[in-house]
């Protein structure tokens, strides 16, 4: 890896981790990593570009259907690439099949960046994932040496413990928070091969640990409003992307499009950044 290397572009690939659930912005719209990730690459380089196609909910089969083939198109620098997570947390799940999609994907994506990136997704502490554990150290497997075989890095987050800490994590127990999203875009700063502005991995102070009684009502409320919800989707085959489109995909048209600073000398919010069309292919 390149030492403070010079990308002129970025592409995100995948599900609601990359869109960016729960990084709530005033209007509605999500934050996220990637596009905290964008600002400061756009801060170092003049005319960086960016778009972000990841839609909450959806498998790796979606992923590769609706979101690679367009990412490859548009030669970017750096692509992001994190799915198949959703399908483990799946009743029923065909490892195989995972892999296989995975596979497609990188080899779609590698050749057509000068880096790829992949992640081995953080973990939350608690029942759930002890659930699902064996099926996420399965993924992860198969994303390491994914990019062993195809020159991806790969940004550990699973082994960081202090992304477990349930402070970490919005009240659906599925997504980071602000906070969490600024980490996850520090630890792919630094495995970009730019030098570390923090220690990530720090773990947050020590709090107090909430009532029982605290505890039980934030089960309920999480079990009405969340966990309901959730497993009435997964009953019906339904999925809370349906319908849906990246941030910078053109819902009329379905075409991807990238987004740039408006001021180059300020990059400011991405959400503040200009439409440029891709170039004709």
């Amino acid at each position: 890896m390149e030492i403070n290397a010079k990308y002129t572009s970025l592409v995100a690939v995948g599900d609601s981790f990359t869109e960016g659930m729960s990084d709530l912005l005033p209007d509605g719209s999500y934050r996220g990593w990637a596009d905290i990730l964008a600002e400061r690459l756009a801060a170092r380089t003049p005319g960086f570009r960016y778009a972000n196609l990841a839609v909450r909910g959806k498998l790796i089969g979606q992923i590769v259907e609706e979101q690679v083939g367009v990412a490859a198109a548009l030669g970017a620098d750096v692509i992001t690439l994190v799915g198949g997570l959703n399908d483990t947390l799946r009743p029923k799940c065909d490892m195989g099949r995972v892999r296989a999609l995975l596979e497609q994907a990188v080899e779609t994506l590698a050749p057509s960046c000068k880096q790829l990136v992949l992640m081995r997704s953080p973990g939350r502490q608690g029942p759930v994932l002890e659930r699902f554990r064996p099926r996420m150290e399965q993924l992860f497997s198969y994303v390491d040496d994914l990019a062993d075989r195809h020159g991806a890095v790969v940004v550990d987050l699973y082994g960081a413990a202090s992304l477990g800490d349930q402070r970490l994590w919005d009240v659906d127990r599925l997504h980071l928070t602000a906070e969490g999203h600024r980490r996850v875009a520090e630890a792919v700063w630094q495995t970009l091969g730019h030098a570390a502005e923090e220690d990530w991995r720090t773990p947050l102070p020590p709090g107090a640990r909430p009532a029982w009684a605290s505890r039980r009502v934030a089960d309920v409320r999480f079990a009405r409003q969340h966990l309901g919800p959730w497993i009435g989707r997964r009953l019906t085959g339904r999925s809370s992307g349906d319908g849906r489109t990246g941030a910078h995909v053109d819902p009329a048209t379905g075409r991807a499009f990238w987004v740039t600073p408006t001021d180059p000398t300020k990059p400011g919010p991405v959400q503040d950044w200009q439409r440029v069309e891709p170039d004709p292919a």
